[in-house]
């Protein structure tokens, strides 16, 4: 369940400038990472195989950039619940900064902050600033500005 509703561009204008919240913890899988690799065309070993990988730098096979990058949206929807909608367009990434890998087996989760809001002739533009955080890792995955378009009814 999400732990704000919006459901309108005014009710999206109180927040400004304020943290929206955390989503639960994620496991990335092995699994999840081998579909990821199929899915697109990233075969590369540090992502898939396990006893290579025990040798690499990590010790162990690593969740691609880009997939921890696309649960995104997904760990967004556990913070806000966006209502009255008619469409969302993913309209960008900003300042997107890899920081961290992510290991397989380990946890992440989201953090959100509404940098900017802006209506586009009845479209709302939302800026979030993002973090994607390592269970007991001080150091996160990414640090990001998500844009997203909204068209309320």
């Amino acid at each position: 369940m999400a732990q704000l509703i919006i459901g309108s561009f005014k009710q999206f204008e109180q927040h400004i400038g304020q943290d929206l919240g955390i989503s639960g913890w994620l496991k990335i899988t092995q699994e999840q990472v081998a579909q990821f690799a199929d899915a697109t065309f990233d075969h590369q070993w540090i992502h898939l195989d396990q006893e290579k990988a025990k040798e690499g730098p990590f010790g162990t096979t690593i969740a691609h950039g880009y997939l921890t990058l696309s649960i995104a949206p997904y760990l967004w929807k556990q913070i806000a619940e966006i209502r009255n909608l008619q469409m969302m367009i993913n309209y960008g990434i900003e300042k997107l900064r890899f920081n961290q890998p992510v290991k397989v087996g380990d946890e992440v989760r989201l953090k959100a902050h509404l940098s900017s809001l802006l209506d586009l002739r009845g479209v709302t533009k939302a800026q979030l600033a993002i973090t994607l955080e390592i269970k007991d890792n001080p150091k996160p995955a990414y640090t990001a500005t998500l844009v997203f378009l909204y068209h309320f009814r």
